[in-house]
């Protein structure tokens, strides 16, 4: 074979291989993962596992009969993750992180025929997922310029009739927690599913499980990553009623979670205060650093219930996002999102990572 007929059979092979015409207009979600000295793009907690927890679930997967398959039901981390919530385990659900749990959701309760609501600007992992599954998404937008009511997102969930309603709460990329009344409002108007998206709950002020006693449409997600500071360990987790978990059963494959993933996360379980130390820390750095941001020329910042601040200056968020990054320091640009076209959003790190991209902010607006 000639290299022209080699181009020619892989010209031929592309026009015969396509993805589904729904999702050819779509980008893969990510952001950048770059070498740099301050990375503050992803909302990771800057502060490692301590190293007597490491050692802890190193000999606990030591211990693993790796050569057979894991507990498909993850019972036993499922008993552990309800203690710690204070849930039945019947309505507890594990994943490989909390997208994935949003993934069996749509899949088992939305899909073909079916419609999800979103409201932006909003986590946009609700979208793409919802289309990868084939679900019809419905957005609406919440008005940066007034306050959400019980009353206003009520009206925003009712008249869009979808199977699926998501919820992001403290919402990414913005930062704010919905108070109780404006979840209980969700629950009461939406017609079907109510996922609410607690990845940064304990950050803020976002306790939407103590409402499930009394809206069984209500489903919460969590997840590792974020403030047992495990986002490399890929584990998440559902509270909601057993009905739900029941519908999950049929989607999920077969030994979803692996026996690795189990142990750690029942490992991590029993460490849950030291893990979880660093949160009052996380809180206090982001009071600073709010305030470090407000006392520069120009800057606004949105109040914040996560490990992460949403600001806005008077440069271009591209440009100044890549002088930033010229700087060393890798911030989230989130201008394409609606209502944000002037913000950028920045984890909170280390006082010196925090340190480090406040002075080079400031260099930059000066």
């Amino acid at each position: 074979m000639t290299r022209l007929d080699g181009l020619d059979g892989l010209d031929d092979m592309a026009s015969r291989v396509r993805v589904r015409d729904d999702l050819a207009d779509l980008t893969p979600y990510g952001a950048p993962q770059l070498d740099v000295p301050v990375r503050l793009n992803t909302n990771e907690t800057p502060f490692p596992v301590p190293q007597p927890v490491l050692d802890d679930i190193a000999a606990a997967i030591r211990g693993l009969e790796l050569h057979r398959y894991p507990d498909r039901e993850a019972l036993e981390l499922r008993e552990a993750l309800a203690l710690h919530a204070g849930h039945g385990v019947e309505g507890t659900w594990a994943a490989n992180g909390s997208n994935e749990i949003l993934q069996q959701l749509l899949q088992a309760f939305a899909g073909t025929g079916r419609a999800a609501l979103v409201v932006e600007p909003t986590y946009a992992m609700h979208s793409l997922i919802a289309r990868a599954t084939g679900t019809r998404v419905l957005t609406r937008v919440q008005p940066r310029d007034l306050p959400l009511t019980p009353e206003m997102a009520a009206e925003l969930v009712g008249d869009a009739a979808a199977e699926v309603t998501f919820w992001c709460s403290p919402n990414n990329p913005t930062g704010e927690a919905a108070t109780s009344d404006v979840l209980a409002a969700v629950c009461q108007a939406a017609p079907g599913l109510v996922v609410v998206d607690e990845a940064y709950g304990e950050f803020g002020g976002s306790h939407a499980a103590t409402l499930l006693p009394s809206h069984p449409n209500l489903v919460v997600t969590r997840t590792f990553s974020k403030a047992f500071r495990m986002a490399g360990a890929r584990l998440g987790y559902l509270l909601g009623d057993p009905a739900v978990v029941d519908g999950i059963r049929l989607v999920r494959l077969p030994y979803h979670l692996s026996a690795l993933t189990q142990t750690a996360g029942l490992r991590a379980l029993a460490h849950v205060g030291t893990l979880m130390d660093h949160i009052v820390a996380t809180r206090r750095e982001r009071d600073r650093v709010a305030a470090g941001l407000v006392a520069l020329p120009g800057v606004g910042v949105l109040p914040s219930d996560a490990n992460f601040l949403c600001f806005s200056t008077g440069v271009s968020p591209r440009v100044l996002w890549r002088r930033l990054l010229d700087r060393g320091v890798l911030v989230r640009d989130v201008s394409g999102y609606p209502t944000l076209d002037r913000y950028l959003r920045v984890t909170i790190g280390t006082p010196a990572e925090n340190d480090a991209f406040l002075a080079a902010l400031a260099a930059e607006l000066a």
